[in-house]
């Protein structure tokens, strides 16, 4: 339970702290805040730019991510392997990019010249500019112009000029259209500038975001910052059709080169068979062969299969020439894919095939698009490398399995043949004609069959990715943030109001705070007095501000913190002195003595400062003999320049004038003498000194005194002052040390009877009574004010 309570009071003393530093500034932080206000409201109405979110949702068909093709696609072999990584640099990729810049002219923006700033004029400007040659058109920053909506012409430098014609003009081939996207009027003179079509797309790529929905997702989620928010949803719609298109020529792209290899092979095999069928019927004239035996027919039965498994060995050995043939020549580029036949191991390798001809047409597409050093680059360029030696690895397999097989058949056939010795030539002849027959019917029944599925494959090309969401703008702005401006305009100017208090009080060498006194030395402040601005003034009893009150109060403070009642302690001698001149000592000196008259003790004020006499002004006797001629001439007794004030119980020994330098004669007299008596005869005797440094009139002095009160005057008295008195010990030489803070001001800039709570110093206003105070204060009292002068 105690621990919060002194947690509370620690947060309390902060708080205060807090207040007490900066409060007195008020009115500059109060500035400082209407202005910061007023400039971020301006900033936001006239100058801020609103800018909105435009975002869209795409879908990939990425097998990793579990999204499934068609079945039909599949059956036509047309099956898309598409990486959402790979998609996502594609749609950054500059290619698609220029085309949209191209396409919506934003190479000429038009903007509003508004008051104090430019607007975008996509959906006010009844005109768009096309301009020819647009990557070598000079940059112009603002090229003005009028509309006329009935001759529909446009001027520029006082000519006009048709729409919809290509025209020359000072920057160059342009054509000007009317604008779809115009919606209203705009009331503001009309420009447009023309910009580099690079720089265009830099700054439209760096406001575009392209990211998946989630690891695991193949949704790509594009979003896009813009001015106008129509601009923006056509510049993402615009982004994802160059995408489809571009993926949709692609696939074209494929099916077209493949079907133009099939045409080519089946031109050559249809030549091929009809030189056969030629040869066999002309054998067959020739020969007037009509049937076989039935023997023969056996034979060649089991010839003719061996045959046909002879040919379709050969053929795959044919296409696997042509395979390696492809595989060895191609370096990384598209080319026609060779196709070969659909048994097991021929599915493997036109699967290999296939994944190594995707590889080259991805790697190509991102060769557009990206760096050659780029890692997806590189990856693909080893994928590319690694799928070659395993399909050269399963074309050699493959061929030693076909020529074993043929080992095989050429064994069977020529014991087949051994038996057909005895039959006629003319047969033997006419089975090597029609096995060549049955080999070519099978090569071209099988190339028709591959075109007629690439040719379905290409009619019933479409794009694999599909649109989830459509490009649509934020309702409302999403920058600038209204309340973020205003916030950090006014952190801003509350920042700078601390810095520039801390830097008034902080970046100094004077003494401002009480704190500043107490970390130099550890000598007790018994009083802090507070500075009356003006001529001295004449208090009236029940007509006192509440800081003449508190000034009065500060030297009653003074007297009851020293002990001066304390008959104890019985402090009669106070000698008064500073560090340098003009830090008060006099103006302190004086009050107290009048302080101490006023409540009816004895007093008597002596001027030591001999020097510069100013106590002795102050009270009008700067001519009267004083203590300089008492110390100077033995015949003068101290009584004789003692005079009375205007206090009765108020005397005063004014400094006199002599030639001899004052310190020697502080040592002509035994002072002691001098104090003794003057004991006798008055309850208290205040000393006003001259300051301890360099003059060591104060040390001379302090010997007889009881207490010495040491005056640092607020703002002028310097901390390497009192900091080089603590090192030196002069300061800790004097006994019975106090320290006097005195002619305290007001912090701020409005000065108002504050008291102390505003003030430098840390005590608050004392919380008295002050109307039972100004009726109880005599008028002997309102006079300690009148001396108020900086000394």
């Amino acid at each position: 339970m105690e621990a919060g309570k002194n947690i509370t009071r620690a947060d309390k003393n902060i708080i205060e702290s807090f207040i007490f530093r900066y409060l007195p500034y008020w009115p500059l932080f109060t500035a400082l805040l209407l202005i910061a206000g007023t400039g971020a409201y301006a900033y936001l109405k006239y100058m801020a730019k609103p800018a909105y979110e435009i975002s869209a949702n795409i879908m990939v068909e990425d097998q990793n991510k579990g999204a499934d093709e068609s079945k039909i696609l599949q059956a036509l072999n047309i099956a898309s392997n598409k990486i959402v990584d790979n998609e996502i640099e594609i749609l950054h990729s500059k290619k698609i990019m220029k085309d949209v810049i191209d396409s919506l002219f934003l190479y000429a923006p038009i903007y509003e010249d508004r008051k104090f700033t430019s607007f975008s004029a996509y959906t006010s400007s009844p005109i768009i500019i096309e301009l020819k040659g647009k990557t070598k058109a000079p940059e112009e920053n603002r090229i003005y112009f009028s509309y006329n909506r009935i001759a529909e012409t446009l001027t520029i430098s006082g000519k006009s000029y048709a729409l919809n014609q290509w025209v020359n003009t000072p920057f160059g081939a342009a054509r000007f259209h009317k604008n779809n996207h115009y919606l209203q009027q705009s009331t503001y003179p009309l420009y447009f500038s023309i910009s580099d079509p690079k720089e265009v797309m830099d700054g439209i790529s760096s406001r575009l975001k392209v990211s998946t929905a989630s690891k695991l997702s193949s949704v790509i989620m594009l979003s896009l910052t813009d001015e106008v928010p129509q601009r923006g949803e056509d510049i993402l719609n615009l982004l994802i059709n160059n995408y489809y298109k571009t993926a949709v020529e692609d696939k074209n792209s494929l099916a077209s080169n493949t079907l133009t290899f099939v045409n080519k092979r089946i031109q050559r095999v249809s030549k091929e068979l009809d030189s056969i069928e030629n040869k066999l019927r002309q054998f067959k004239n020739q020969k007037g062969i009509v049937d076989l035996s039935e023997q023969g027919k056996l034979y060649l039965q089991n010839v003719g299969d061996n045959d046909r498994k002879m040919t379709d060995m050969n053929i795959q050995l044919a296409m696997l020439n042509e395979v390696e043939k492809y595989v060895q020549e191609n370096d990384n580029k598209i080319g026609i894919v060779p196709s070969i036949g659909g048994g097991k191991d021929q599915q493997l390798l036109n699967q290999l095939l296939q994944k190594m001809y995707e590889s080259q047409m991805q790697y190509e597409r991102l060769k557009k698009t990206i760096p050659e050093g780029n890692p997806s680059m590189y990856s693909l360029k080893n994928e590319i490398e690694n799928i070659r030696p395993t399909i050269m690895d399963n074309i050699r397999n493959q061929r030693a399995s076909l020529l074993a097989g043929k080992n095989n058949l050429n064994t069977g056939t020529e014991k087949y043949i051994s038996m057909l010795s005895s039959i006629p030539a003319k047969e033997k002849d006419l089975l090597d004609i029609s096995r060549q027959q049955a080999i070519k019917n099978d090569a071209y029944g099988f190339l028709l069959q591959k075109r007629e599925e690439t040719a379905l494959a290409h009619a019933a090309m479409v794009n694999s990715s599909k649109t989830i969401n459509p490009a649509t703008a934020s309702y409302s702005p999403v920058s600038p943030k209204k309340l973020f401006i205003f916030s950090s305009s006014l952190a801003a100017a509350l920042l700078l109001g601390f810095a520039f208090v801390n830097m008034k009080e902080s970046l100094t060498n004077k003494i401002l705070f009480r704190s500043d006194i107490e970390q130099i030395t550890s000598i007790p402040i018994v009083a802090e007095i507070m500075n009356i601005k003006g001529k001295s003034p004449q208090l009236q009893e029940h007509n006192m501000s509440i800081n003449q009150l508190n000034f009065i109060e500060s030297f009653h403070q003074l007297r009851f913190a020293m002990g001066l009642n304390n008959r104890v302690l019985n402090y009669k001698k106070i000698l008064v002195t500073s560090g340098n001149e003009s830090e008060g000592k006099s103006f302190i000196s004086n009050n107290l003595a009048l302080s101490l008259a006023s409540s009816g003790k004895k007093v008597v004020l002596i001027d030591f400062d001999v020097r510069n006499p100013k106590t002795s002004g102050q009270f009008g006797m700067t001519d009267n003999a004083g203590l300089a001629e008492y110390l100077d001439n033995n015949e003068i007794a101290i009584e004789n320049v003692v005079y009375p004030t205007h206090n009765k119980n108020l005397f005063i020994i004014p400094a006199g004038f002599s030639t001899t330098n004052p310190t020697d004669l502080l040592m002509k007299k035994d002072l002691e003498i001098i104090f003794k008596k003057l004991e006798e005869d008055f309850d208290y005797i205040i000393m006003d000194s001259a300051p301890i440094d360099p003059i060591i009139d104060a040390y001379i002095i302090s010997e007889y005194s009881d207490a010495i009160l040491f005056v640092i005057r607020h703002g002028h008295s310097t901390k390497a002052m009192l900091e080089s008195l603590q090192k030196s010990n002069k300061i800790n030489a004097l006994k019975n040390t106090f320290i006097v803070f005195n002619d305290i001001k007001t912090r701020g800039f409005i000065k108002k009877d504050y008291g102390y709570g505003y003030g430098y110093g840390s005590n608050k206003t004392y919380g008295y009574n002050y109307k039972k105070i100004a009726y109880q204060l005599t008028n002997s009292d309102t006079k300690i004010a009148r001396y108020h002068k900086d000394n």
